[in-house]
Order: C-alpha cells, then structure tokens, then sequence
C-alpha cells in the first residue's frame, strides 16, 4: 500500500483549490452582473482555502512531513501533482466550460466537485499513518463540506 504523510495531502489539497478558483474564474469570463460578482466571490474562496490549507501545512510537525518512502528524485511530488489535478476538478477545469451555461449548472458542477474532494480525502487518509499526521486530514475534509454547505445555499438562493 502506498503511504503519505498529512503533508502531502496538503500539498494536494493546495493544488486541487488552486484548479477550483481556476473554474470559477473562467466560469466568470462570460457571467454579467451578480452572477459574475458570485463568481468571482467563489473563485476567492478557493483562494482562501489555499491560503488556509498552506497555512496548516506549514504548522505541520516534523513527523507529519517526514517523506514515508524513499525518493531520491523527486517523483513523490510529480505523482502527488498528478493525483490532485486528476482527481478533483480535472487538469483543467475549465475546459468543460463553453460559456453558456446558466449558474445553477455551474453550481451544481461545483457542489459535485466539492463532494468528490471530500471523497478523494477520505480515500487518501486510509494512505496515512496515525504518526504521519492522518488527524490533520479531517481538518481538510471539514472545510470542504463547509463549501459544499455554501455552494449548496447559493444554488437555492439562485432557484428561488
């Protein structure tokens, strides 16, 4: 089985937000007036998710960062990149964008999305080890159904 510590997982966690603030970013390009503005408030948050998850990163003990395997060059870190960008929210996830799609199903893809993070992070915490920092993990899996609480409250304030 392959092993991670919490700061790999956080490494990913980083990048898959950075993917999520890249949709609602290019979602924003042909949105108008308050769909836009919502948007782009969304993208800001994935932001500040990045910001948040680096910041619990770096709080990381020694144990929780220490690398698990053997890996003279570096492709630990390839492979994690990989995961994150495949995994949740695509390579790109503005690619399946055309620009003409109405918000509630902009919001409904990303409330999908949110929820396949927190199924990916459930599945990559059974990868780490209790002294590697598997706790921290959850503290990943909150904030997302805390988005997914929020997207999901934006979608009925748009169906009303």
């Amino acid at each position: 089985m392959i092993r991670f510590n919490a700061d790999e997982i956080f490494e990913m966690a980083e990048q898959i937000e950075r993917n999520g603030a890249k949709f609602y970013r290019k979602a924003a390009e042909t949105a108008e007036g308050a769909n836009r503005d919502l948007l782009l408030r969304l993208a800001a948050m994935e932001d500040d998710h990045e910001k948040t998850f680096a910041a619990m990163r770096a709080e990381l003990a020694e144990a929780e960062t220490r690398p698990l395997t053997f890996d003279p060059n570096d492709e630990a870190a390839l492979y994690l990149q990989a995961m994150a960008d495949g995994e949740v929210f695509g390579a790109d996830p503005s690619a399946s964008l055309s620009g003409r799609e109405p918000l509630e199903d902009i919001l409904n893809t990303a409330i999908g999305l949110e929820k396949d993070s927190i199924v990916f992070y459930e599945s990559m915490k059974v990868m780490v080890p209790e002294k590697a920092g598997k706790e921290k993990i959850d503290a990943i899996i909150k904030q997302e159904i805390g988005h997914v609480l929020d997207l999901t409250d934006q979608l009925g304030a748009t169906t009303r």
